[in-house]
């Protein structure tokens, strides 16, 4: 059986996250569209929320375009902090917090690895390994 890394399954979960958000976003019930409303966001805005969300999940999925999708997705978790935190809502700004910790982790990791591969490609050709 092979083993399965954090550094694996992380990404995998953040866009399971961002898909879940993205649909709970883009189909707003009541509840979810009310809060907009309340934060002083036109009616149409969580349609923009959610297509962002979805964007980052399809990037973070794949891992040429995983920073890219990790950038993106902190953003949004930071706007959605910034919203929270003005309206006094501060509950709520651990979640999205959690989130944009673990997007900063997984575009970290990925551009770890877009610097080691080309030092990386060096040597072996230095070496000739």
């Amino acid at each position: 059986m092979p083993k399965t890394s954090w550094r694996q399954v992380l990404p995998l979960a953040l866009a399971v996250f961002f898909v879940v958000g993205s649909v709970s976003n883009i189909f707003a019930p009541g509840s979810i569209y009310e809060e907009y409303l309340k934060w002083g966001y036109p009616g149409w805005f969580h349609l923009v929320t959610g297509s962002l969300e979805l964007t980052a999940a399809i990037l973070i999925i794949r891992a040429p375009s995983r920073l890219l999708g990790s950038a993106l997705g902190c953003a949004v978790m930071l706007a959605a902090i910034a919203t929270v935190i003005i309206h006094g809502q501060y509950g709520h700004a651990v979640p999205p917090l959690v989130v944009a910790t673990f997007s900063l982790v997984v575009g970290w990791i990925s551009w770890r690895k877009r610097v080691a591969l080309p030092a990386i490609d060096q040597y072996k050709r230095y070496t000739g390994i």
